[in-house]
């Protein structure tokens, strides 16, 4: 095989077909943008599962009763309700925490510079609580059924309904960037074809005298699928760099106060690599399918 005409074919046909070529490397960059934005998303919802589900703990708060008389848990209900827990089969530690050092906390965290609404919460006062951390955390419903209805428990609350709603909300993120990007993905799969079928025609008295003097199918028909390829692959390396722009400059603006505190785990450059090692193939090898299916459907002799 000439591998220089080969090549030449390729850069001719690329040349010929100027505003298609741009148009299909475009769209194949939004579209796997798109993909990669849906799979970054994805990402992110595994990543706050695991983030959050090692610090998830359940909260029993006390009532009115309790949080005032008892700021020790030595006295009945307090002192029965910690020792049950502690023997309880799930839970792997338990922490008393009573109304004053609550308001402490409050006032440290939360209200750290607000100093008018730390000084409401002050004489208010907070209900004392214990904070129980599982070994499993899927076995919050025993705790609730168990202690809820108990005496001096006055609510039973679980960070797992908090981390479910995050985990829920970059899930719906994703399905809807995935949409987009099947819209996309098939925008540049027609695409592709057209330009497959445009650049047959155009050569189709050149590949036919290159038939009659014995060249093979698959050589007549390598460098339209070569174009299809390299202008995917183009668009696949535009898709993974508008990935590692994105991250400064509109991930870490919309969600860098988030990242900064603790709230959410941050996405990482090896993040965006992992996700580009899956679209670049997936934006190549679908280029290169809908190439094959064109030339089978247009290029018959």
């Amino acid at each position: 095989m000439r591998f220089g005409f080969l090549f030449g074919e390729v850069a001719r046909g690329l040349y010929r077909n100027v505003t298609m070529t741009i148009a299909m490397i475009l769209t194949t960059a939004v579209s796997l943008t798109m993909l990669g934005g849906g799979l970054l998303a994805v990402r992110m919802a595994d990543k706050i599962q695991d983030y959050y589900v090692q610090r998830v703990e359940i909260r029993l708060y006390l009532d009115d009763n309790v949080s005032r008389t008892d700021l020790d848990c030595t006295q009945e209900p307090c002192k029965s309700l910690l020792v049950d827990l502690k023997q309880h089969d799930h839970v792997a530690s338990v922490q008393f925490v009573n109304s004053q050092e609550a308001v402490q906390e409050v006032k440290e965290t939360t209200f750290k510079d607000q100093p008018g609404l730390a000084d409401e919460v002050s004489k208010d006062g907070l209900p004392a609580s214990f904070r129980v951390k599982l070994d499993d955390v899927t076995q919050y419903k025993s705790i609730y059924d168990d202690f809820s209805k108990r005496e001096g428990v006055m609510t039973v609350l679980n960070d797992m309904d908090i981390v479910d709603r995050l985990v829920s909300f970059f899930v719906g993120l994703r399905n809807a960037a995935f949409g987009l990007a099947a819209l996309q993905a098939l925008a540049a799969l027609l695409l592709i074809a057209n330009m497959v079928q445009v650049a047959a025609l155009a050569r189709k008295t050149e590949v036919g005298i290159m038939r009659l003097v014995g060249a093979t199918r698959w050589y007549t028909q390598l460098p339209f699928l070569l174009e299809a390829v390299l202008a995917a692959l183009v668009g696949s390396v535009l898709a993974v760099a508008g990935l590692f722009v994105a991250q400064p400059l509109v991930i870490n603006r919309a969600l860098g106060s988030l990242f900064n505190d603790q709230i959410l785990p941050r996405i990482t450059g090896d993040d965006i690599a992992a996700v580009a090692l899956v679209i670049t193939p997936i934006g190549v090898g679908f280029a290169a399918l809908a190439a094959y299916v064109a030339l089978r459907y247009y290029v018959r002799e």
